[in-house]
């Protein structure tokens, strides 16, 4: 019996979903949980890889079963009980047996935040930069992305990807008050550290280093080396997972990152 579970974490103490063998990660501090009160070992299958300290404000995950969990209010409630503050499950949902976390999903949304003030309590979910920078260069140069779909300029080196093909369908830039702005993408899918290049790369035109035409040009070319420097982790959050109607829908979605 196959049961998705929605979540959110902070991944600030992880080296990102997946589980590793010399670093904590997500996937194996559910795993844990799990296996506790199943009193079994159970792996779990994610949507997707999240980097080193890249937060999700919504994830799933699926894992097996050989019986139907009895009370599925008490499971959720005895999971959010004994795995950390940083992680906590939204909600526990039986599906078909062919239902895939991963495979199955058609969308992926990645949220980036930014502020112009310093901020202790935004430090850790926000990449807090000083200059001023120019929204709609941003957004006029973020146009470009819908118009390619391989983005070898914005992949990382020795990341083994089959192909650096992905169609993005939706790229805005959003002010929210006088000190903070958010960035959001959406595709099918994204290649390791894709998201905060071109955020980058996005902010140096912001500020003037690159022109909207100039980012195109970058983009055009799939050369990485002409991208910028990575925005930094913290600032990063999976947003959204999207289903087919038919596999699953989701009854916590789009919760806010904080």
């Amino acid at each position: 019996m196959r049961y998705f579970l929605e979540l959110q974490y902070d991944g600030g103490a992880y080296c990102g979903w997946q589980r590793q063998s010399n670093a904590p990660s997500v996937q194996q501090a559910v795993e844990q949980a799990l296996s506790t009160l199943l009193r079994t070992p159970t792996e779990i299958t994610g949507a997707g890889r999240t980097d080193t300290g890249v937060n999700a404000s919504y994830y799933v995950a699926h894992f097996d079963t050989p019986n139907a969990v009895a009370d599925e209010r008490q499971m959720l409630y005895k999971l959010n009980l004994i795995l950390p503050h940083d992680i906590a499950i939204l909600s526990l949902t039986r599906v078909p047996d062919h239902a895939h976390a991963r495979f199955d999903a058609v969308e992926r949304e990645y949220t980036y935040f930014i502020r112009s003030s310093k901020s202790p309590f935004h430090r850790s979910r926000a990449w807090q930069y000083y200059v001023p920078v120019d929204i709609d260069a941003m957004n006029r140069a973020a146009e470009s992305l819908l118009c390619y779909d391989d983005f070898t300029s914005f992949a990382k080196l020795n990341s083994n990807n089959k192909t650096n093909i992905c169609r993005v369908s939706h790229a805005v830039w959003q002010r929210d008050d006088e000190e903070s702005m958010h960035f959001t993408i959406r595709a099918d899918r994204f290649l390791r550290n894709m998201v905060r290049a071109i955020v980058g790369t996005l902010v140096d035109v912001g500020r003037g280093r690159y022109t909207p035409e100039e980012f195109e040009d970058i983009l055009h070319s799939r050369d990485l080396s002409r991208s910028s420097a990575g925005a930094p982790a913290q600032g990063l959050f999976l947003s959204d997972v999207r289903y087919p109607d038919d596999v699953f829908a989701g009854v916590n979605r789009k919760m806010p990152p904080f």
